[in-house]
């Protein structure tokens, strides 16, 4: 197993609103996002934002929490990163959803959204970070997407 990376907590960050939430993201991310999402909504998908960026503060009180609920750290750090870990620390992670499935679960990969991010989502230089059996040891996350410019 390869260990994540450290990942740098985002100091520039723009504040939006989607639907009756806020996010926070890079400001190259949110625009790539708000491109792709316009892109899929002509090709009739609907994609909906979940979580963008997550501080490192964040990230500890969801391990703890999760610790409170009796939960061991193997099992946490299977559905979470470390805390200074996390690609949600960088303001370029998304996490989406769409309404025909239950929200950040494998079954995403089922949707014609999943089938619409793949096909394309690398020409808003989005990748899928957590493929099935990835080496870092993370399960499968299909609603879990980065921006990475440079990366096509």
């Amino acid at each position: 197993m390869i260990p994540l990376p450290p990942q740098p907590e985002a100091t520039t960050l723009t504040t939006f609103q989607e639907g009756n939430e806020t996010f926070q993201a890079t400001p190259q991310t949110h625009a790539a996002w708000q491109a792709m999402r316009t892109a899929a909504e002509g090709d009739g998908i609907d994609l909906i934002l979940v979580s963008a960026f997550r501080s490192i503060q964040r990230q500890q009180e969801l391990v703890q929490a999760k610790r409170k609920k009796g939960l061991s750290d193997t099992e946490i750090f299977r559905v979470l990163a470390r805390p200074g870990f996390s690609e949600h620390h960088t303001g370029r992670a998304l996490d989406l959803h769409t309404p025909q499935s239950a929200l950040l679960q494998e079954e995403f990969e089922t949707t014609p959204a999943f089938q619409w991010l793949n096909q394309h989502a690398h020409s808003f230089h989005f990748h899928l970070s957590y493929p099935r059996d990835n080496p870092h040891g993370i399960i499968y996350e299909p609603w879990h997407w980065c921006f990475q410019r440079g990366r096509k």
